[in-house]
C-alpha cells in the first residue's frame, strides 16, 4: 500500500475500468491532512436516559442494513437508457445544445451529471463521517456518544454504497465541489463541538436529505431508488438527533456564544443555497463557460425545487434550537428564506414511518 500526501483533493475525474485486474500492489491512498484542536470528552456518568435520543439509538440498531448484502447489486441499468429522466424543467433539458447532441451523447451526458452529483454525495458522506467520529469523542453525555458512535457507522456505510455504485455501475468519481470542501473544512477543523452539530446535523444532512429526495423522484435505476431510500431513513434519524440534542444545550449558552452560532449557520445557508452548483459536466457536454453553467442552473426551475426542499427543512429546524436570532433574521429575510420558517421541523419524527421493515428491491416507489 502507497500512501501519498497532498495539499487538496485531486481536480480530474478518476475513471474506474472493470477490466482491469487490480491488486494491492496497485492501491495507492490519496490523503489530505487537516488539523482539528479537538477537545475530548469522557463521561463518567452511564445513566441510560429513556429520551427520544435513546430511542433513535435503538432504532439505529434495529433497521441496521448491510450495504453488501440488502441492496441488490445484480442488476445493472440498460447501457442505452438514461439513469436520470430529467424533466422538461431541468437545466440542461431547455438547452438548444442538449438537443443538439446525438442519443449516445445524451446517455454519456446523463452518466457524466449523475456521477458529478453522485461524486459529491460521496465526499459529503466521507465528510459526515469524519465529524460523526469526532462526535463520538467530544459529545458530553452517554447517550448522545452512543448515538454518534452509530451513526459513524451509518456514515461509514453510506461512503460504501455511493462508492460502489460510482465504481461498478457509472464508472467514474468527479472531484469534490470546493464550496462543499470549504464547508466541510469550517465543521471538522473548529473546536467547538456543538458546532459541529449545527453544521453537521442541521445544515450537512438537511442538504443530504433534499437532494436524495430530489434524485429519488428522477432515478429510473430501481438499485439507485433502493440505495437512496436506504440512506434517506438514515438521515432522517441523523437530523433528528441533532434537533433534539441542540435544542435544549444552546439555551445554557450566553447570547454572544448564540450570536456566533447563528452566524456560522447563516454562512452554511448562503453556501448551500447559492455556491454548491455542479458545472463540469455541462462545461464538458454542452460548451458552456462555468459562470453561464451557474447562473443557468441557479435560474432553473429546478434549482427552486431544490431550494424549497432544503429550507423547508433547514429554517424551521434552526428556529426551532433558537438560531433565528432577531440579529440574524434580516440577513436570512433578504435571501428570502425566512418564508420557509413555520414549515415542520424534525424534532418530532415520523415515528411509525422509521419503525417500518426495510422494503426490498423493486418495492420501493418513488414517492415512499
Amino acid at each position: 500500500m502507497k500512501i501519498t500526501q497532498t495539499d487538496g483533493p485531486p481536480e480530474d475525474i478518476l475513471y474506474f475500468d472493470n477490466e482491469l485486474n487490480l491488486t494491492a500492489k496497485h492501491a495507492e491512498d490519496i490523503v489530505e491532512i487537516f488539523q482539528t484542536p479537538l477537545t475530548g470528552a469522557y463521561n463518567w456518568d452511564y445513566t441510560v436516559a429513556d429520551n427520544r435520543i435513546k430511542k433513535l439509538y435503538e432504532l439505529g440498531k434495529e433497521l441496521n442494513w448491510n450495504g453488501s448484502i440488502d441492496l441488490n447489486w445484480d442488476y445493472t441499468h440498460p447501457a442505452d437508457e438514461k439513469i436520470i429522466e430529467a424533466d422538461e424543467d431541468l437545466p440542461h433539458e431547455t438547452l438548444a445544445a442538449y438537443e443538439a447532441l446525438t442519443e449516445e451523447e445524451k446517455i454519456e451526458f446523463d452518466r457524466h451529471d449523475l456521477a458529478e452529483l453522485l461524486s459529491q454525495f460521496l465526499h459529503g458522506e466521507q465528510g459526515a463521517l469524519l465529524v460523526a467520529s469526532q462526535l463520538t469523542s467530544c459529545a458530553p453525555t452517554y447517550n448522545a456518544k452512543l448515538y454518534a458512535a452509530s451513526q459513524t457507522f451509518d456514515e461509514a456505510r453510506h461512503v460504501e454504497v455511493f462508492n460502489r455504485y460510482l465504481q461498478e455501475k457509472v464508472g467514474m468519481h468527479y472531484p469534490i465541489n470546493p464550496n462543499l470542501k470549504a464547508l466541510l473544512d469550517k465543521i471538522l477543523t473548529d473546536p467547538r463541538w456543538d458546532l459541529k452539530f449545527i453544521g453537521m446535523q442541521i445544515v450537512i444532512e438537511g442538504l443530504a436529505l433534499a437532494a436524495f429526495q430530489m434524485l429519488k423522484g428522477l432515478s429510473k435505476d430501481p438499485l439507485l431508488t433502493q440505495l437512496l431510500h436506504y440512506v434517506i431513513r438514515d438521515e432522517a434519524r441523523h437530523v433528528t438527533f441533532g434537533i433534539n440534542y441542540l435544542e435544549d444545550f444552546l439555551k445554557t449558552l450566553s447570547p454572544e456564544e448564540i450570536e456566533d452560532r447563528a452566524e456560522f449557520a447563516y454562512e452554511a445557508c448562503v453556501i448551500s443555497r447559492e455556491r454548491l452548483i455542479n458545472t463540469r459536466a455541462m462545461q464538458k457536454y454542452l460548451k458552456l463557460s462555468e459562470d453561464e453553467a451557474r447562473e443557468f442552473a441557479l435560474a432553473t426551475s429546478a434549482n427552486a425545487t431544490f431550494r424549497n426542499f432544503l429550507f423547508s427543512r433547514i429554517m424551521p429546524n434552526l428556529s426551532r434550537i433558537g438560531l433565528l436570532t432577531d440579529k440574524i433574521r434580516p440577513k436570512f429575510e433578504a435571501l428570502g428564506l425566512l418564508e420557509y420558517e413555520d414549515a415542520p421541523d424534525d424534532f418530532e419524527c415520523d415515528w411509525n414511518e422509521l419503525e417500518k421493515p426495510l422494503e426490498r428491491f423493486g418495492e420501493i416507489s418513488q414517492a415512499s
